[in-house]
């Protein structure tokens, strides 16, 4: 399965994280609690393995069956 990265964004922002900045291949966001993550910046969709390993490293636990 698939998640495109427009839904995954509104996903992260639902959840208070915002967007620090912007590298050359990567987006590096930030949680509520300033812990920093990378978001690949040349994918239109992204893996579901890759989308959980980015919801755990922002600290979103209860994201699985959320509706956007």
């Amino acid at each position: 399965m698939w998640m495109k990265k427009s839904e995954l964004i509104k996903l992260l922002k639902k959840y208070g994280c915002t967007l620090v900045r912007e590298g050359g291949n990567h987006e590096i966001w930030a949680n509520k609690d300033d812990e920093r993550f990378s978001v690949s910046r040349t994918k239109k969709e992204v893996p579901m393995p890759v989308v959980m390993k980015i919801l755990k490293q922002a600290g979103i636990k209860d994201a699985g069956d959320d509706s956007i």
